[in-house]
């Protein structure tokens, strides 16, 4: 049985009236939870999807359809609501989904281009569609796969990451252990339901541990697309949710921080807030543990299950992503790519090869572990660059050196086969010219002078999905935006 399956009738056996899921229109108890969600599973069992998506806000409904597709053992594609019309009709196609949960129809037949689809209410505010053109079945899912999660990586088609369910419980529940998860825990959902960490971390963590799970709609928490976020609802969210747990990406952190340090009241319920998905700037570490905000980096793959490792409670260190998960097993190759093992490994969504039959998951990250195991990171195997002078340097690095001034929003970072490097750089507003290049000074300071900067260009917007300069998670299309301002760039280099 379901290990997640099994805890929930545990807690309906010794706590019944806790609240499990809570929404801003009602909250289910421990002892109505698991009914629902085998009643729903029977739903979902006699309308028979092979493969089922997910297209919805976060919310109790989204919650109560991943877990009754869980229960019932229906391949499910969760579909974020950030993909653009033809990045969900490519999904949807690839993976071959029949059947749709969605509370938003229109926007799914829009970018399936296709009307008159058979449109049936399923639960509350979701709506069942059924889909006439598949590609593929659920046989062509690799053996065992409960879940595909897709992310658009640094390409603008996504890719499927097959995920049995042994695995998702097994990160889930070392996920509970690295963050002391315990039953009066008020976790709350601020990223989308669809992205890996936020299903696995944000609902079956809690779940596991007997804790609530709160469940607002993304708006209502500040998101919006891809990259808006009003940090003011953020704020607002956190405070009146009483949350003592979430998980940020780092671009949430640094305007929760930036907001702090211009006065606003910071949440004083939270006892663990989880930052990852993206490197992380130290100083920006260091600017909010100074405003009382108890953050944790992490680092992970959806070929992982998401989470690998964690700082914990008692257990951090500076520039470190924490130590591996309980089930995880570090090693790495001889030039320092990290491999992963632990994990068994399902490969991904039409793949033909048996790359997934390797004990071993290779990451594409650079990295160590210290002598008390503490795993960092030191970049991406294929952003390293060489200079002309034949050094080696990871353009994380020196970006979070940049960024850790409250002047830089976002810097990447050239030179492969230059004399010296260059960045270009997004200022945040207000910022003056030499601001940036007081900045640069600081960092070159602490940088050896292989790595130093010593021209920069201003951006002349963000980095973002929408104008695909980045990933939704955050990270860079270094080869998109080394094309958008590879004139400038040039001309950086001319005597």
């Amino acid at each position: 049985m379901s290990r997640l399956i099994a805890a929930l009738q545990r807690h309906a056996a010794s706590d019944p009236l806790k609240v499990a899921l809570q929404d801003e229109t009602r909250s289910l108890t421990y002892g109505e939870l698991l009914p629902e969600i085998e009643w729903l599973a029977h739903q979902l069992r006699a309308c028979g999807p092979r493969v089922l998506g997910i297209l919805a806000d976060n919310g109790k409904e989204w919650a109560l359809a991943d877990l009754a597709a869980h229960a019932a053992g229906i391949p499910t594609i969760p579909l974020p609501p950030f993909f653009s019309a033809a990045q969900l009709a490519h999904v949807i196609k690839t993976a071959g989904i029949d059947q749709v949960l969605t509370d938003q129809p229109e926007r799914l037949l829009t970018a399936l281009q296709q009307s008159g689809l058979p449109v049936e209410p399923f639960y509350g505010s979701l709506q069942r569609v059924r889909l006439q053109t598949v590609a593929a079945d659920a046989s062509s899912l690799p053996a065992g796969t409960q879940k595909v999660t897709f992310t658009s990586g640094t390409t603008g088609e996504p890719k499927g990451v097959c995920l049995s369910r042994e695995v998702m419980e097994t990160v889930a529940e070392s996920l509970g252990f690295a963050s002391e998860a315990r039953r009066d825990d008020r976790h709350l959902c601020l990223l989308p339901l669809a992205t890996l960490l936020e299903n696995v971390g944000g609902i079956y963590t809690p779940l596991l541990a007997g804790a609530t799970v709160c469940l607002p709609r993304l708006a209502a928490v500040g998101l919006s697309g891809s990259s808006g976020l009003d940090v003011g609802r953020l704020l607002n969210a956190l405070n009146a949710w009483q949350a003592s747990s979430a998980i940020m990406v780092p671009q949430m952190l640094q305007a929760v921080v930036t907001a702090g340090q211009a006065g606003a009241v910071m949440p004083r319920s939270l006892r663990y807030l989880a930052v990852g998905g993206a490197p992380i700037s130290g100083r920006l570490l260091e600017n909010a543990r100074a405003l009382g905000l108890p953050v944790y980096e992490g680092y992970g793959l959806s070929e992982c299950g998401s989470v690998v490792a964690v700082s914990r409670p008692g257990e951090s260190r500076d520039g470190s992503v924490g130590k591996p998960l309980p089930h995880i097993r570090i090693n790495f190759a001889g030039d320092g790519e990290i491999l992963i093992r632990g994990t068994p490994w399902h490969g991904y969504l039409g793949e033909t090869g048996d790359t997934h039959a390797l004990d071993f998951i290779a990451t594409g990250d650079l990295g160590y572990l210290d002598a008390d195991g503490f795993l960092f990171l030191t970049g991406r195997k294929k952003n390293l660059f060489i200079t002309s002078f034949g050094r080696n340097v990871a353009p994380e690095w020196v970006e979070g050196e940049l960024v850790a001034h409250p002047g830089i929003a976002q810097v990447a970072i050239f030179g492969e086969a230059r004399p010296f490097n260059c960045a270009v750089i997004v200022p945040r507003p207000g910022t003056l010219q030499d601001d940036i290049e007081a900045a640069l000074d600081q960092a070159n300071r602490r940088l050896p002078d292989y790595a130093q900067v010593h021209r920069w260009i201003s951006a002349a917007e963000p980095f973002t999905p929408g104008n695909g300069l980045s990933t939704p998670n955050g990270r860079l299309r270094r080869t998109a935006i080394l094309g958008r301002y590879a004139a400038q760039i040039d001309a950086l280099y001319q005597p």
